[in-house]
């Protein structure tokens, strides 16, 4: 049995890519926690400079988790919640099959041997 996938892995693959770095995603929970914020307010509360989150807001734009939108001077990000949510149901998909899996070992283990004959 496979495993039910999104119509392109492709995405799921930059999300988690994006996903593996812990800066990125405090600045995922940064952004939802205020809706929308530019890369300097971003970095005044990381221990990164505001060179550096402007590099990790870029893969996380690649990725499609965020969108950058200019206001006047300022690029204003936001958290676009597609490819997360596209990213869940392929993992949603991945533990059920595997949660599947367990259960037909289980049920495989737990059945009586069969009797031998005299």
């Amino acid at each position: 049995m496979t495993t039910e996938q999104p119509d392109s892995v492709e995405p799921v693959d930059g999300v988690l890519t994006a996903l593996a770095d812990p800066t990125r995603r405090r600045l995922l929970d940064l952004l939802a926690e205020h809706g929308e914020a530019t890369a300097t307010i971003l970095a005044e509360r990381l221990p990164v400079s505001r060179q550096a989150v402007v590099k990790h807001l870029n893969v996380l734009a690649s990725a499609g988790l965020v969108t950058g939108g200019r206001v006047g001077r300022e690029i204003r990000y936001s958290v676009q919640p597609t490819a997360l949510n596209a990213t869940a149901r392929w993992m949603t998909a991945v533990a059920a099959d595997w949660d599947r899996r367990l259960t037909r070992i289980k049920l495989s283990a737990e059945e009586p041997e069969p009797e031998s004959g005299p």
